[in-house]
């Protein structure tokens, strides 16, 4: 019983890990808005917002693929 606890919540945390640097690239986001940084008038903004929300979304891929395959060993 305590190891399927002790499976479940490191599982839990790999997830929260992996998923943290997306979060990160999203709160850069409201980050800039709520600054008065990121206006509609802000040059290159479309392609900024795609650079951005790519490198977020890549390393969490990485970070939850790297997880995985520790866990298959």
């Amino acid at each position: 019983m305590l190891e399927w606890l002790r499976t479940r919540s490191l599982r839990l945390l790999e997830i929260g890990i992996g998923i943290a640097p997306w979060l990160l690239s999203m709160y850069v986001f409201f980050w800039l808005d709520s600054s008065g940084t990121w206006t509609s008038e802000t040059p290159h903004r479309g392609k900024l917002s795609v650079v951005i929300l790519t490198t977020g979304m890549v390393l969490s891929f990485l970070v939850l693929s790297y997880f995985r395959e520790r866990r298959k060993k």
